[in-house]
Formats: C-alpha cells, structure tokens, sequence
C-alpha cells in the first residue's frame, strides 16, 4: 500500500473517530475536532502505535475522551 494510500486511510479513521466523539458525548463536531487533536491518542493513531488504527472508531472514541476527560 503506497504512503498515499495510507494517509487516505487514516484521514477517513480521524474523520470518523471525530463524528464518534460528537455524537456519542453530545459535543459539536468542530468541539469533537479538538478534542481529538488535542489528543495523545491522535499522535499514537497517526505514528501506529500499538496498532491502535486496527481498533474500531468507537473504541478510540471513548480513548480520546477519556482522556479530554482526565485533562479538564
């Protein structure tokens, strides 16, 4: 798989983790979008770590907001 192809991939995963978060805790989708790049868990999804590409949107969802959740 080319790095595009790639990059594509994870562009999509970010776009659907962000509309997880704002529907499942009821923030808006610009909030959700800063909530998630404000987030450890974004740069690990991005670098691969862990694999954590490989789980479901709504799993890495909850990592994100708990997370936001531990900071504020």
């Amino acid at each position: 798989m080319s790095e595009e192809s790639k990059q594509i991939l994870r562009s999509a995963q970010c776009a659907r983790i962000i509309l997880c978060i704002s529907e499942m805790y009821n923030v808006s989708v610009p909030e959700a979008t800063d909530i998630y790049y404000e987030s450890e868990t974004a740069n690990l999804i991005e670098e691969g770590v862990a694999d954590l590409h490989c789980r479901s949107d709504k799993y890495l969802a909850t990592l994100v907001w708990e997370e936001h959740q531990e900071k504020n």
